[in-house]
């Protein structure tokens, strides 16, 4: 089952990776697309600009030997501007003066000392489009122009379809990440109910006496995973770091701390030790803070709690215990060993010490099944003292 599991999570991995990489593909792709449509667009636009600007010369040459700058060559440039499509505006000088045309007033052209100059705007392009006008005898007769540096519609276009790839490339990593959150949680859930589920069998032995054999699933070894399979309760491996964590915390609010060891001698089977982890996650309320202690022992790190309130919830749990198991000893028994923090600075090593010191005196002792390592502050404070 081990196996399974972890080719299902390779299979997984390998369906991620490459649905990134399909997400990063698409959105360098309309990263791209988009500046080559942008460039085009812009290329486009000054083409067609020329083209325009070249008519309009030529008309302007036509009509300018008619009647040049008359009413009727007035007309002729705006209407020859509002059929262009790239062209803003249009300054054109005489022998002693000069007239504007703008497709919207104010836009492209400002006054400056009654002459009409271009404004330098966004938008517009920086491209010199400029031609004299040899009609008749008029000197000094020319003409420029401003002309748009994009075509504003097709760049909106532009924007909106690179919009719509990249939503696309979103939608298609989120739903993947949505996939495989559903797909890990389905398998987590199914690997725990099969922990769960026993396969009992009832065998006579020679002299005729039942006993059930149990069928218990291994894991493999070493940490996989935040709860382990056998008791779905911490690792004892991650103990020592959860409790420096802890001690740190408590130290910073200058709350206490207590750690409780507890020792199932009567436990024969995973099954029963998976039952009572259960029970400490019941009683304790917190899965995060209990761990597995040799082969069936459970720690249980309190913060906030100080060491007669650790003892009081170790002697409500240990009657738990012992109700839970209808009071038999070759199964409830159940030694309890505590130590707190007790306004101390010390490490999880140190603390650890004091509660396995404190469960190993329960163990040899027949009267008591709870023992509480309780320090003197006083001469702890004066060792601490004497050390720096």
């Amino acid at each position: 089952m081990g196996k399974q599991s972890k080719n299902g999570k390779s299979e997984n991995s390998s369906v991620g990776a490459v649905i990134a990489a399909i997400c990063i593909i698409i959105y360098l792709g309309a990263l791209v697309q988009a500046a080559v449509r942008f460039y085009l667009s812009i290329e486009q636009c000054r083409i067609r600009a020329e083209n325009e600007f070249d008519a309009i010369v030529e008309l302007a040459l036509e009509d300018g030997r008619r009647g040049f700058r008359d009413e009727q060559f007035i007309e002729t440039m705006n209407n020859a501007l509002a059929a262009a499509k790239s062209i803003e505006a249009l300054i054109i000088s005489g022998p002693e003066s000069e007239d504007a045309f703008e497709r919207q007033k104010g836009y492209a052209v400002n006054w400056v000392n009654n002459s009409p100059r271009f404004i330098d705007r966004w938008g517009l392009s920086n491209k010199n489009y400029y031609r004299p006008l040899p009609i008749n005898d008029f000197r000094n007769a020319n003409i420029k122009a401003v002309a748009r540096a994009f075509d504003y519609n097709e760049l909106s276009k532009i924007l909106k379809e690179t919009l719509l790839i990249i939503l696309i490339g979103f939608a298609l990593s989120f739903f993947t990440m949505l996939v495989q959150l559903l797909a890990g949680t389905g398998a987590g859930t199914g690997s725990g109910k099969s922990n769960e589920k026993t396969n009992p069998a009832i065998n006579t032995d020679s002299e005729g006496d039942e006993h059930t054999d149990i069928e218990i699933i291994d894991s493999e070894s070493g940490p996989k995973g935040l709860y382990s399979v056998r008791s779905n309760i911490g690792w004892e491996e991650y103990t020592k770091d959860r409790l420096d964590s802890e001690l740190h915390r408590c130290s910073a609010s200058e709350k206490d701390l207590s750690l409780i060891y507890m020792d199932f001698t009567g436990i024969k089977n995973d099954t029963m030790y998976r039952q009572a982890a259960e029970e400490a996650v019941a009683f304790y309320t917190s899965r995060d803070l209990l761990f597995e202690y040799g082969k069936y022992g459970i720690c249980a790190i309190l913060p906030g709690v100080n060491l007669e309130t650790g003892i009081s919830k170790a002697e409500k749990f240990y009657q738990r215990i012992s109700q839970k198991f209808h009071g038999d000893r070759n199964t409830s028994s159940l030694r309890i060993g505590i130590s707190s923090r007790s306004g101390r600075l010390l490490n999880a090593d140190r603390l650890m010490k004091e509660a396995t010191e404190a469960l190993n005196r329960a163990k040899k002792d027949p009267k008591s099944s709870i023992i509480a390592f309780k320090s003197d502050l006083d001469k702890y404070r004066a060792f601490i003292a004497s050390q720096n």
